[in-house]
């Protein structure tokens, strides 16, 4: 699936079973949410936290995917094509960072 086909899915769901977009605020505030659901996953799975009981079912992919969801539903209110935009980003990455990495004493060695 492309990222175009995925914002056309997302918008036929909403149009079919989502009645409407939620506000950008709000859509804004519910991916914050996504995210810290997201981080307490990597962090109890990674990190020095162990999981709680509430949370042993968690799933990353899925946490990882309700935060596409929602970041996806903001660019399709707010008109953004995601595949210009990644592919903006890239050129822009790569423009800015082509030897900045590969020259990092702190990633090689």
């Amino acid at each position: 699936m492309t990222l175009q086909e995925a914002q056309h899915q997302v918008d036929e769901w909403i149009k079919t079973y989502g009645v409407r977009y939620f506000g950008e605020l709000t859509n804004m505030v519910m991916l914050t949410e996504e995210v810290g659901e997201l981080a307490r996953v990597i962090v109890r799975t990674y990190g020095e936290q162990s999981f709680k009981k509430s949370d042993e079912s968690a799933d990353l992919a899925n946490e990882m995917a309700d935060v596409l969801w929602v970041l996806i539903c903001l660019a399709n209110q707010t008109g953004v094509n995601l595949t210009e935009a990644f592919e903006k980003n890239m050129l822009k990455k790569t423009d800015r960072d082509n030897t900045r990495h590969l020259e990092n004493s702190k990633l090689i060695g």
